[in-house]
């Protein structure tokens, strides 16, 4: 027997945290995790796959599925609109499959309204300086466009507390994936989680008595 929902978890954190880095991580030692691919308007770069990389969409799909509710959340970035179709992430829900988001903080706010039952994660950075010194290391970006991204840092982590249900500090990579891990197993045994479960034990019991 296995009627068992599958769980959904956001992971969220400043720019620089190790995000991506941390979830292909929590991927090799995960078995039955799906990551959601995301929709956007913009055009597809050499290589990309539909489907794989990205779900390609003209503005008219994209703002249809907002209109009927297909979109859990989404932005627009650079005149392109960004965001997780809900039907994808729907239907390996009910086959319950564990579901792994990678949004910032304005979609998780989006996702936990439209899915309450949501796990919301948050990778924070062992302290601001080392959030700095790995923005810096990436080499990619000016000194004004770094100040900007500590500013906005230092916003969502005053909001974040509201938010999130669980925050973990990315100081290992392997820590912080074991600990999402460790989480998401734990949703797995919640009330909210196991209800067909339950409905069904319960269902069963009654017919014995």
């Amino acid at each position: 027997m296995n009627n068992r929902r599958g769980v959904l978890t956001v992971i969220s954190g400043p720019s620089g945290v190790g995000k991506g880095t941390v979830i292909k991580r929590l991927f090799e030692i995960e078995d039955n995790l799906y990551f959601s691919v995301s929709a956007t308007t913009r055009k597809p770069r050499p290589g990309e796959i539909d489907g794989v990389h990205y779900s390609f969409k003209t503005k008219e799909e994209f703002e249809h599925d907002i209109e009927t509710g297909e979109m859990l959340e989404y932005a627009v970035f650079n005149g392109n609109y960004y965001g997780t179709p809900k039907s994808a992430v729907e239907q390996c829900l009910s086959e319950g499959k564990d579901v792994v988001l990678d949004i910032e903080i304005q979609g998780a706010k989006n996702v936990k309204k439209m899915m309450p039952e949501s796990a919301l994660v948050y990778l924070l950075p062992p302290d601001i300086e080392e959030l700095k010194r790995r923005l810096v290391g990436r080499n990619t970006e000016d000194a004004e466009t770094i100040a900007g991204r500590l500013h906005t840092a230092r916003l969502e982590l005053n909001e974040a507390p509201e938010l999130y249900d669980y925050f973990i500090v990315n100081d290992l990579v392997d820590n912080a994936a074991i600990k999402i891990k460790d989480i998401i197993e734990g949703e797995r045994c919640s009330k909210t989680a196991m209800q067909e479960v339950l409905k069904q034990i319960l269902e069963e019991a009654e017919n014995l008595a």
